[in-house]
Formats: structure tokens, sequence, C-alpha cells
């Protein structure tokens, strides 16, 4: 019911987490006669708590993706599928869940981060010494706006991160399960 997998059975999350409810319920012999299986009316979920409740109880969601429904209040930010368009050099901002970090031990001390929104990844590097200065925000970011220089060599596109910014307050709730590798 939590999952959104009873739909089939009971139409929606909030009638299967009811009628889950109610079937722990055992009928007792002293329980009162009235009609206690009346129809009780309950508001139908937004698709943003549709989405904090699959998030919550899977960690991934069906439906939109999280970052389309903060996509207004990240304005001047690009998505990932219009990096291919956008002229190499170009200094942009993009904004993305965070769903890795990498430094691996070879990298000489670059962390290697991927954002992730409604339309694709976006690849990121991160030279040590902005690491450094901007720790706080590239550890703890759910959400993260970059703003860097683009580049493109050959199909591969990144961008060199010149600076980074904990967006997360956007989210809520919302719990994101990055991958931290070093």
């Amino acid at each position: 019911a939590n999952a959104d997998a009873m739909r089939g059975l009971s139409g929606d999350r909030l009638h299967a987490l009811w009628d889950a409810g109610n079937a722990s319920v055992p009928d007792l012999p002293l329980a009162p006669t009235e009609d206690t299986d009346a129809e009780i009316p309950l508001n139908p979920l937004s698709l943003g708590q549709e989405v904090l409740a699959d998030f919550r109880s899977t960690g991934l969601t069906l439906r939109t993706h999280p970052v389309s429904l903060v996509r207004a209040a990240l304005q001047g930010t690009y998505r990932a599928a219009d990096l291919p368009t956008v002229p190499s050099g170009r200094n942009i901002r993009v904004a993305g869940l965070v769903t890795c970090r990498q430094r691996p031990g070879t990298a000489s001390g670059v962390t290697f981060v991927t954002l992730e929104d409604e339309t694709g990844n976006t690849n990121v590097v991160v030279w040590r010494d902005l690491a450094e200065k901007e720790r706080i925000a590239l550890l703890s970011s759910r959400l993260m706006i970059v703003h860097g220089k683009l580049e493109h060599q050959g199909v591969v596109t990144h961008l060199i991160a010149g600076h980074l910014e904990n967006a997360s307050h956007l989210l809520g709730e919302l719990a994101v399960q990055g991958r931290d590798f070093h």
C-alpha cells in the first residue's frame, strides 16, 4: 500500500492504506452495529505528494521527475538535454539531483559529480581547490546548481564547475539517495 502497488484493488494509495489499516482490525462481537463500511471521502494526493510518497517508500518514482516539479524555481538553468546544442566554452548554470559523487585516487583530487534532471544526466568536474572551498555544498546537496564552463570533447559533454550552490531546500522532504565513491 505504501508503494502504491495496490492501485488495482483499492484505487489509489490513500484508499489502499485505509483498506490495509482496516484489514488488521478484527470483527469483535461487541462492535457497534452501525454501518462502519461507509465510504469516507479522501482528497487525492497532489502530484508532488505522490512523488514524495513514492520516494519515501521505494526510493524512486515512475511519475514525473522531481526536478520538473521545481523547474520554475530554477530559472536560468539548462536541462541536460539542452547541453549538446550549447556551444563549448560558454559559462552556464545546470541543476539536478546529485546521484553520484566520486573522487578516484588516480584523479589527483578531482571530484566527479553526476546531476540528474527530468531529461537526463550532466557530468560535472570539480577541481580540488573548488571542492575544498565549497565542501559543504559539494557533500551535502541533494539538489545542486552548478555554475561552470561547458566543454564538449567528441560525444562527451561535461561542465567544469566554477561555483556550487546547494538548492536542496526546494525539494522539501524528498529523500534522494546518491552514491558516493572515494
